[in-house]
């Protein structure tokens, strides 16, 4: 029977490969590409210890992949190795024509005891549930989408990095650090070394990492929300310029305001009617309690009408803009002025 991991517990998938042995087909996919290639190299150590060879492995590319290339492969009998390891990356399987997906279903679902399949579907590629060659994988072999880590897995992933580069870093800091730069970790590993790096002490605090850590957009666009119901407008206009700095498109730059706002109007709605915590995160999509509990602080200094209004203002900015021949970016300083006046 599949298994489709809907959260994923990285530490428990590599204990199963270790106790259990390789499965013989695998869909991998996920925007978190860190672990990913994590398990990748679990996974082709698992099968093949003595190391890989042209017998018993093979890595085929999507663009030149037929169905019998595949079949040949994996039915390839393994040499002077127990396993064959078979990884096929940047083939979109939600494009197979229907003759190729009846193929695919003769190759899946005998797939020998010694081969071990995995398909790779990335960006793009992000295999479709719906569609009939996506069914089949899932049917015969295991899926496993390599989501985002909680927040507790990913502050200790954090701090071991760190550990690994002679710094000790506080939970705060690692936190500060999934806010400013994201939590995806290939993005977080360059910002891990350049702050160690640029940190004198052994200690890295929450304030090394708002000097050094690169700001994400969507981190720059909730700065400047946050700085708007502080009434800091100038604050809040220096990072609408570092937004544009950046070449970052006024829609997408408006887009990630217009959703922060939402997001406030949602949470101040929550505290109106006393909704609670995991209400909140539900809506708003917050994953981590300590961005929740910037957001619900945030929410705090505006009022319901003020944010129902900030709302509305976005949306009529967003018409503007489609509409009009104004210049975008005035409209959007045009924007924070009326933010100011009117949802005050």
């Amino acid at each position: 029977m599949a298994k489709k991991d809907d959260k994923l517990n990285y530490k428990q998938l590599s204990a199963e490969l270790k106790a259990g042995g390789p499965e013989r087909l695998y869909i991998l996919h996920g925007e978190e590409d860190y672990l990913l290639e994590s398990f990748v190299r679990e996974l082709t150590a698992a099968c093949l210890p003595e190391g890989a060879d042209d017998f018993s492995f093979r890595e085929l590319s999507g663009e030149q992949l037929t169905m019998q290339l595949l079949a040949d492969s994996v039915n390839s009998l393994p040499f002077a190795t127990e396993r064959t390891l078979t990884l096929v990356r940047g083939w979109d399987v939600n494009r197979l024509r229907d003759a190729d997906v009846k193929a695919l279903e003769r190759i899946v679902s005998d797939i020998p005891d010694f081969a071990t399949l995995a398909v790779i579907c990335r960006g793009a590629q992000e295999p479709d549930g719906r569609l009939k060659p996506v069914k089949l994988l899932r049917k015969y072999g295991r899926d496993v989408n390599f989501t985002e880590q909680d927040a507790g897995a990913l502050v200790n992933w954090i701090r071991r990095r760190f550990r690994a580069l002679g710094k000790d870093a506080d939970p705060a800091a690692a936190e500060a650090l999934i806010y400013a730069s994201g939590s995806l970790m290939n993005s977080l590993v360059p910002e891990i070394e350049k702050i160690a790096a640029g940190t004198a002490s052994e200690r890295v605090t929450a304030a090394d990492v708002e000097a050094l850590a690169f700001r994400i957009p969507e981190t720059r666009a909730f700065d400047m929300t946050d700085a708007i119901s502080a009434r800091d407008f100038d604050t809040a206009a220096r990072l609408l310029g570092d937004l544009f700095d950046m070449g970052e498109e006024p829609l997408k730059v408006l887009g990630a305001v217009g959703y922060n706002m939402r997001r406030l109007y949602a949470a101040r709605l929550a505290a109106e009617y006393r909704a609670g915590d995991e209400y909140i995160k539900r809506v708003t999509g917050v994953k981590y309690d300590f961005v929740l509990k910037k957001l619900k602080a945030s929410a705090s200094r505006y009022s319901l009408a003020g944010l129902r209004r900030a709302v509305e203002l976005c949306a009529e900015t967003d018409y503007a803009i489609k509409s009009s021949y104004a210049g975008d970016t005035e409209l959007l300083g045009e924007l924070l002025a009326r933010f100011a006046v009117e949802c005050a």
